[in-house]
């Protein structure tokens, strides 16, 4: 399969290919799902799949990077997207705010990126338990998935440095909500001194993204003989600013139900709302610089105009003038090819409700 490089193929590409193959899966996930036999488990597993599939419809545009591996690749991407949206959800909604219980069902994240690593007891501080083997089952699949990788030992480390900062902010940001911030800054003094000058909230969203996971094992899976070096060049170019780009562009269109809900969004952190947008115009800025590294830079440069463009098409955003406004700015700063994934964005969204 052909890499696309313009705006028009990478989208005929995505509606062709990618989203089938990734309903596709997503409806063998939600069968396997609706026979969890706890309740709580099995509704929150359904709300997480039903609420969350552009998720894995985004992740999965890195499995054109895979050359034949494209199916196994995108398997991979919604087995691991799914476990994350699935473990969000049961965070999110749990009563405990048990940091322990937290980092046990986050312990399935990193197992799920290391091909012979024995699954846990990851509900052990919870009283419900009994999914019926859905979360392991979900790990299952990606090991399975990754030993078929030719190259997947060079991006291995990178993974599960990606992942256990992933998972670290999980724990720290659904803890009881005067823990959070604290927890937070004293977490992110640990990494100050390797970060470029940012903020705590800042660095929180650059590790709350999957998709330098997704581009490292969409490249293991289509290279043969890819080294370590070009493994740490790949998570560069994605870690902080695209990852932090994504995450920042996720809070910034949920700012008002996070505010009616009492959620933590790192969007509140800035003192005012020129600064916040300055800055996601940086992270925009900066994540363009960070891509010109990479191979096929062409390609990761379209994900990263369609990241302002798939957000800024959300019905939020339609709905309340002032941030259309400001999603007007930051659309401008993406230039044509987000305005196409914009419109293009936005009409899928629309047919998709129908």
């Amino acid at each position: 399969m052909n890499l696309p490089k313009k705006s028009w193929t990478m989208m005929y590409k995505i509606y062709k290919h990618v989203i089938p193959t990734v309903h596709e899966f997503i409806t063998e996930w939600r069968e396997l799902a609706e026979k969890i036999p706890n309740e709580e488990l099995r509704s929150q597993a359904l709300i997480s799949i039903d609420s969350k599939t552009f998720h894995c419809e985004g992740g999965a545009v890195y499995a054109l990077l895979s050359g034949e591996n494209f199916r196994e690749a995108v398997r991979f991407i919604v087995a691991y997207q799914t476990i994350s949206d699935y473990l969000d959800n049961l965070c999110d909604r749990s009563t405990s705010q048990n940091p322990n219980d937290f980092q046990a069902l986050h312990w399935s994240m990193p197992d799920a990126l290391t091909p012979d690593a024995p699954t846990r007891d990851y509900y052990r501080f919870r009283e419900e338990k009994d999914d019926g083997g859905y979360l392991k089952t979900l790990v299952n699949t990606c090991q399975e998935c990754i030993k078929r990788f030719p190259s997947y030992s060079a991006v291995h480390s990178e993974n599960v440095s990606l992942s256990e900062m992933y998972s670290d902010l999980q724990v720290h940001k659904h803890v009881k909500e005067p823990d959070r911030v604290p927890r937070l800054t004293a977490w992110f003094q640990g990494y100050r001194s390797r970060m470029p000058d940012m903020e705590w909230f800042e660095f929180s969203a650059c590790t709350g993204s999957t998709l330098g996971i997704f581009c490292l094992t969409a490249y293991a899976a289509g290279k043969d003989a890819m080294t370590k070096e070009e493994a740490n060049i790949i998570k560069n170019g994605y870690f902080p600013w695209v990852q932090g780009l994504h995450i920042l562009m996720d809070y910034f269109i949920d700012r008002e139900e996070d505010k009616e809900g009492g959620d933590l969004n790192f969007c509140f952190y800035y003192e005012t709302e020129e600064e916040m947008l300055r800055r996601m115009e940086h992270f925009f800025h900066e994540a363009e610089k960070s891509l010109k590294s990479l191979p096929d830079r062409a390609f990761h440069r379209l994900i990263n105009n369609g990241l302002l463009a798939i957000y800024l098409a959300d019905a939020k955003v339609k709905q309340d003038p002032q941030l259309r406004k400001q999603g007007n700015r930051l659309i401008r700063s993406g230039g044509a090819s987000t305005v196409f994934f914009y419109l293009n964005g936005w009409v899928y969204r629309q047919v998709s409700k129908t």
